[in-house]
C-alpha cells in the first residue's frame, strides 16, 4: 500500500538529506539543520516523530495541540506528533534533527494485520522529550540509508518501517495493544516458495509487501515466521543470495563488475562493492582475481 506524503504548512528550512525522491513508501525521513529559530507544521495523513541529533543540548518550546512543553533536548530524545495535531517549535541554538513521518494509514493497516480486537479506534499518544532505544536504533539506520550514495533496497527499507509501525502500535497508543504471533515458521511448501520468488526475481526490487502477499499474510507475520525458519530478516537473505550470484558471475563470465551489479539487483558498481565486502571480507574485482 501506498499511500501520499503531506506537505508541511510552514516550513522556512530544506532539509540537507531527504528520501523524498528515492521511492520510499508510506514514510519520509528527512535530516535538518537549523540556526535558532522557530517553526510550525500541521500534518493531516502523518504521523511524526522528531529525534535529536544534536551535539550540544537545544532548550525547546514545543506545543502540540493544547499542549506546552519546554525543556533541553539532548541527542536521543524526541517527540511523537500524532496525524492532525498542530505543532509548534522555538529552539534557542543551533539544531539538527531528523524527522520521521510515517503515513496514518500505513499504520491503520498494520494494526489490522497485527491486533487482537477492534484496530478501528487506534490513536497515536503526543509525546514529548522522550527515550527509546529502539526508536533511537531504528532512526539511525533510517539515517545511514540517506547517507549512502545509491539507493536503499525496498524490501530493507519496508522492514524497518514496518518494525517502526509495530513498534508505534504495541508502545505509544491510547490503549495497550496485543499482537498475534505465530510461532514455528513457515511450512516448508511456502518457504520454498519464497526462496524461488526471491531467486526468479533477484534482480529486481523486490519488496517486503510482495513477499507477503504471496503468502496471503500480513508483513509482520510474513517476517517473524521466515526469520524463525531462515534464521535470518528476509532483506538480509536476499543481499546474500545476491552476493552468491554476484560470486558466479565474477568467476563464470567476462561481465563488467557494474553490469553484474545491475544483472544481480544492485544500483551500481559502488553499491555491489560495498555489501560484497562486508560479506566476503574482499572486493568484487579481487574475488575474480583470485578465482581465475
Amino acid at each position: 500500500m501506498k499511500t501520499r506524503i503531506d506537505r508541511p504548512i510552514e516550513c522556512s528550512h530544506s532539509p540537507i538529506l531527504s528520501s523524498r525522491n528515492q521511492g520510499w513508501e508510506n514514510i519520509l525521513v528527512e535530516k535538518f539543520q537549523h540556526p535558532a529559530g522557530e517553526g510550525s507544521t500541521s500534518y493531516s495523513h502523518e504521523h511524526s516523530i522528531c529525534l535529536s541529533l544534536a551535539p550540544r543540548p537545544v532548550q525547546l518550546l514545543q506545543i502540540q495541540g493544547n499542549q506546552t512543553h519546554t525543556s533541553l533536548y539532548a541527542k536521543g530524545d524526541f517527540c511523537i506528533t500524532p496525524a492532525q495535531v498542530p505543532f509548534f517549535a522555538r529552539w534557542d541554538r543551533d539544531d539538527c534533527f531528523l524527522q520521521i513521518r510515517i503515513t496514518s494509514a500505513f499504520i491503520q493497516s498494520i494494526a489490522r494485520e497485527t491486533i487482537d480486537g477492534n484496530s478501528d479506534q487506534l490513536e497515536l499518544v503526543p509525546e514529548f522529550r522522550i527515550r527509546d532505544p529502539h526508536i533511537e536504533s531504528l532512526g539511525r539506520l533510517f539515517l545511514a540509508e540517506l547517507n549512502q550514495k545509491h539507493l536503499g533496497s525496498k524490501l530493507y527499507i519496508d522492514s524497518l518501517t514496518n518494525v517502526l509501525a509495530v513498534h508505534l502500535i504495541r508502545q505509544y497508543t491510547t490503549t495497550q495493544r496485543r499482537l498475534s504471533i505465530y510461532e514455528g515458521g513457515l511450512p516448508e511448501r511456502q518457504l520454498l516458495q519464497v526462496l524461488e520468488y526471491i531467486n526468479e526475481y533477484l534482480h529486481q526490487d523486490i519488496k517486503l509487501s510482495d513477499l507477503a502477499k504471496l503468502l496471503g499474510m500480513s508483513r509482520f507475520h510474513f517476517c517473524h515466521l521466515f526469520k524463525q525458519s531462515i534464521g535470518i530478516a528476509p532483506y538480509q537473505y536476499l543481499i546474500q543470495q545476491r552476493i552468491e550470484r554476484a560470486k558466479q558471475l565474477l568467476k563464470q563470465t567476462d561481465f563488467s563488475i557494474t553490469d553484474i551489479a545491475l544483472l544481480c539487483g544492485f544500483n551500481s558498481h559502488s553499491h555491489l562493492s560495498k555489501q560484497f565486502r562486508q560479506i566476503t571480507g574482499i572486493t568484487p574485482k579481487a574475488y575474480r582475481i583470485g578465482a581465475d
